[in-house]
């Protein structure tokens, strides 16, 4: 097949298209800024009242009055706790989840922060403690 453009020199117009065509391929490959990381959105004030369960997958770590803030108590590998709210410090992109659970000898309930990196989270409770039970073997 041939194309031809009344009253234009051919070979113009083929340099054209393939000048065209090279000018979409590597627009392509032009490269981009870094991408930032993908960070969990906070937690909605009005979402249900736990998000999740979370395992400590570290031998020990501070349990928080606020994200990077006093430690309250020391959890230890194969505690399960209950997430009730994640937040991202500022300043940098540490995830923090505020956690309650009964980690203390008197069985009373206690609510502090985690670093989110020092937990593995679960969907539900069993999952949860099936880890835990596997982590503490």
């Amino acid at each position: 097949m041939r194309v031809s453009f009344p009253g234009a020199d051919n070979q113009a117009v083929y340099l054209l298209l393939i000048l065209l065509v090279f000018a979409a391929f590597f627009s392509g490959c032009s490269r981009s800024a870094e991408e930032a990381p993908v960070l969990p959105p906070p937690t909605h004030p009005l979402a249900r009242e736990y998000i999740g369960y979370a395992v400590v997958n570290v031998s020990f770590t501070h349990f928080l009055d606020e994200p990077g803030g006093v430690s309250q108590a020391y959890i230890r590998r194969g505690t399960v706790v209950r997430i009730l709210e994640r937040r991202m410090a500022r300043g940098n992109s540490e995830s923090w989840i505020l956690a309650e659970g009964n980690y203390q000898q008197g069985g009373d309930i206690s609510r502090g922060w985690l670093q989110e990196a020092a937990v593995d989270v679960y969907d539900n409770e069993s999952q949860a403690i099936t880890a835990s039970r596997s982590m503490t073997l």
